[in-house]
């Protein structure tokens, strides 16, 4: 069945006035309930029949009934108009509500799993009616296509008619364990990272920034034994003394404080990745939307200059 009746938008208000003549058998009473006039009331019902085409309640001069037709209009659209004003009921109880379900998709690895995950985890003991889909795909998601309410990405953000709001930074250092540098010696600068086993991500090109002449970078193609997606792999490797990793200093930090990691440079850096949280621009958002919004918007960038505890 279509939903595209032209009858519908137009007679909803009509289709209103008739179910309250039928339901208190009376233009008058119907005219009071609806707070208009029984002119009113009456024009109304006159234009639903001219459109219908049909009668739907006779009227003398002392009473009305309902016609046949009429009878079973008002039924289907008593039952119609109810099941309406109950879904306007519940949705705009529903933005206002701290409650219901949300679905958030993130950028995974330490960032997500643990950073993105902790701020979760708190913001459901604070909220427990409400439900979070915490989801790792790392696909580039379509806001406006996708299910997700709220999208969290690392790096530069495309021109968009979305809401992109700046967390952090995201600090990013290239590390190897002493056990490689035992073997293989550390590099002096960039360029000599040819002649090193790189683990390597999604990016084969690294980027360095010198820390003496900020103006001076230099881009190196690197490559090695392995590349892996995964943070957390490319970690281990590096533990074992298998190579360089460039990863966020999320991964390391810890490590490098126990000395099973270290620092390849000290006078070149990486620049800093920004963390975006992105939503649609959208003036009606429920509440428990804006809140997890507001949580994030506070929590996430005094978690990144704390770094993980």
């Amino acid at each position: 069945m279509s939903t595209n009746n032209p009858l519908l938008g137009e007679s909803l208000n009509d289709i209103r006035s008739f179910v309250a003549i039928a339901e208190t058998g009376s233009f008058s009473k119907a005219a009071e309930k609806l707070n208009a006039s029984r002119a009113h009331v009456s024009r109304q019902l006159s234009q639903l029949e001219a459109r219908l085409g049909v009668q739907l309640i006779i009227r003398t001069t002392r009473s009305q009934r309902l016609t046949s037709a009429g009878e079973d209009f008002f039924v289907r659209c008593r039952a119609a108009l109810s099941q309406l004003d109950e879904a306007i009921f519940l949705a705009s109880h529903d933005a206002d509500a701290m409650r219901g379900h949300i679905s958030v998709n993130c950028v995974g690895g330490i960032i997500g799993e643990s950073l993105i995950g902790d701020a979760i985890h708190d913001f459901c003991v604070q909220h427990p009616e409400i439900s979070i889909e915490l989801d790792f795909s790392s696909e580039r998601v379509d806001l406006i296509q996708s299910r997700f309410d709220l999208v969290l990405r690392m790096g530069a953000l495309a021109d968009s008619n979305l809401i992109g709001r700046e967390l952090g930074e995201i600090r990013i250092g290239t590390y190897a364990a002493p056990s490689y540098f035992a073997r293989k010696g550390k590099p002096e600068n960039p360029k000599a990272l040819h002649q090193h086993n790189c683990l390597t991500g999604s990016v084969a090109k690294w980027r360095y920034v010198s820390t003496q002449e900020p103006s001076q970078h230099c881009d190196v193609e690197v490559g090695g034994s392995l590349q892996c997606k995964n943070g957390h792999v490319m970690l281990s490797s590096a533990l074992k003394g298998n190579g360089i990793c460039r990863l966020p200093a999320l991964y390391c930090e810890r490590y490098v404080e126990t000395g099973e990691l270290e620092p390849v440079f000290t006078d070149w850096r990486v620049d800093k990745v920004p963390l975006y949280l992105l939503y649609h621009r959208d003036r009606h958002q429920p509440a428990r939307l804006k809140a997890l919004i507001r949580y994030l918007v506070e929590t996430i960038p005094q978690a990144l200059r704390n770094g993980l505890q």
